[in-house]
């Protein structure tokens, strides 16, 4: 069974207030008020002049990999945004080397947009599943750079910020258990004509709200069975549509780093994760949600056991 035997999480020191991203990103001040009212958002995080290794270098080093590198045959980097740095750089390769994992499997998974985080998982749970070795693991990372217009912001809807995390996946153990996993593709939402992308707005409550009672019922569990929802931080207001929708108290959903971080891409599950570290007890199972829009849109949920 899968299972997240660590996980561990960056997150720059410099803070950038988001008025102060006015200009850059070409926002009215009627603009800035709506992210920081209606939306929840108050700062982001940013690495400044440091490259995308040495971003995701900053969570995986917090790992304890000492002495277990030739265990990790699999490194998964899950990312929002398809092209994350100019060609011909390979950050990820250059990751494994300074882990010591030269031997490991190593690639992308994308196209699923802020989504990519759980299937990076359930992908890693699957190739752990039929590796021959028993005690096989597989290092997932995810954080991006804020380096073009396109990863800064997420028009009329959230900021992104930098940060990054790394989760080392096991095929057994008892740590945090992966129950049920669910997930929806729909492809109807491609395209950037205005329509596509009023129909996806109106949909997205039911259509998240649908796949985290689905990963429950996988799970057989019910919905007052869950101690917690670690959400993506895309923005305040649509989780408490969201919430509303299935009737889960918004007090049960990790909401606090949306105005502390921003929306920090496919990081986001594995931050609110340490957040609620405190919050779970042994036994306690919760739920990990999050979609992404691009060529389509992706929905996902994920149930675990701490």
């Amino acid at each position: 069974m899968t299972a997240l035997e660590a996980v561990a999480t960056y997150l720059p020191e410099q803070r950038i207030p988001i008025d102060s991203l006015a200009d850059l990103l070409g926002l009215e001040p009627m603009q800035v008020k709506v992210f920081k009212r209606y939306h929840g958002l108050a700062e982001i995080r940013s690495d400044g002049d440091g490259t995308l290794l040495d971003l995701l270098l900053a969570a995986a080093t917090r790992l304890d990999l000492r002495g277990r590198e030739h265990r990790i045959r699999y490194v998964l980097h899950a990312r929002a945004i398809p092209v994350g740095v100019p060609f011909p750089q390979n950050p990820l390769h250059d990751l494994c080397r300074s882990l010591g994992l030269d031997r490991a499997l190593a690639f992308t998974v994308t196209q699923q947009a802020c989504a990519s985080g759980l299937q990076a998982v359930d992908l890693a749970g699957r190739l752990l599943a039929a590796d021959p070795d028993p005690d096989a693991l597989a290092l997932v990372v995810a954080g991006e750079k804020t380096f073009t217009l396109e990863s800064r912001l997420l028009p009329e809807t959230s900021v992104f910020g930098e940060g990054s995390a790394a989760c080392l996946v096991g095929s057994g153990g008892t740590r945090d258990r992966l129950l049920s996993f669910a997930s929806s593709s729909r492809g109807e939402f491609d395209g950037e004509h205005a329509e596509v992308a009023l129909d996806f707005q109106r949909q997205y409550p039911d259509s998240l709200g649908a796949v985290i009672l689905a990963a429950v019922d996988r799970a057989g569990l019910r919905l007052d069975d869950v101690a917690l929802l670690l959400p993506h931080n895309v923005n305040l207001i649509s989780w408490q549509r969201v919430c509303r929708r299935i009737g889960l108290p918004t007090g049960r959903v990790v909401l606090e780093n949306i105005a502390r971080y921003g929306h920090v891409f496919c990081a986001d599950a594995f931050i609110n994760y340490e957040t609620a570290r405190d919050r779970l007890h042994p036994g306690d199972r919760y739920v990990i949600a999050a979609a992404g829009a691009g060529r389509g849109a992706t929905f996902s949920a994920m149930v675990f056991q701490h």
